[in-house]
């Protein structure tokens, strides 16, 4: 971890074992969304709950260590990544304080995302993984959630070499794609419920790789960053 990033210990009941032999292939991110940081490891840390998350970050950068990455954590809820609906079995999570689309959505500060660029670099030196699993709940959920949301910064962690985004080039092409494409696009990145709700999905998507239009609708740009990261994934 870089100088200055403080790392604190809060451990949560909310927790079990994982599956003997469950490999971590998923690095989920999250936003608390509750109105403070207290209220949101009150939340995370009361038996009642039944929530919790492996990491907490504060918006001043402070890491807060809830569940070790040995045990599952209990912050996917329903949900799906390419076939998979135990996303916490083989999952760590990371929520981020702040208030959520609820509560008064608001930018990741900078320390907060410091802290986050650090602490996911080092969860990948233990828990190799490809750069497709890096995720937002809204990916694996995306009939119920709507975070880390359109203001988190991808491209940012993606730089860092923490996920992936599309090939700049394709954000001005005006690629043009069928309904049945853009469903079998999706499918093959990892997307669940795209027979469910399709237009939840396309909004999903367009939160992590299209933030200035979420719109549920398939538009050039959307159709253009979606083929891209689909090539990357094909020649990967």
């Amino acid at each position: 971890m870089s100088p200055g990033v403080r790392m604190v210990e809060r451990p949560s009941p909310n927790r079990d074992a994982r599956p003997p032999g469950q490999a971590i292939d998923i690095l989920l991110i999250h936003y608390t969304g509750m109105p403070s940081a207290a209220a949101a490891l009150a939340r995370l840390c009361d038996p009642a709950s039944r929530v919790s998350g492996h990491y907490c970050i504060d918006e001043d950068g402070t890491i807060h260590r809830l569940v070790a990455e040995a045990e599952r954590a209990w912050h996917a809820g329903v949900a799906m990544w390419r076939g998979a609906t135990d996303i916490n079995a083989r999952s760590i999570g990371i929520e981020l304080v702040n208030p959520g689309h609820e509560f008064g959505y608001r930018p990741f500060p900078e320390a907060q995302m410091r802290a986050l660029t650090d602490l996911a670099r080092a969860i990948l030196a233990r828990h190799p993984m490809t750069p497709a699993r890096v995720l937002g709940h809204s990916d694996v959920a995306p009939l119920r959630k709507e975070d880390p949301g359109e203001l988190f910064d991808w491209p940012r962690l993606a730089a860092a070499g923490i996920g992936l985004w599309p090939d700049p080039g394709a954000q001005s092409e005006t690629t043009e794609a069928t309904e049945a494409t853009v469903r079998a696009r999706l499918a093959a990145i990892g997307y669940g419920y795209v027979d469910q709700d399709f237009a939840a999905v396309v909004r999903a998507f367009q939160r992590h790789y299209r933030p200035e239009a979420v719109t549920g609708r398939v538009d050039a740009e959307t159709a253009a960053r979606l083929e891209s990261l689909y090539r990357q994934l094909a020649e990967s």
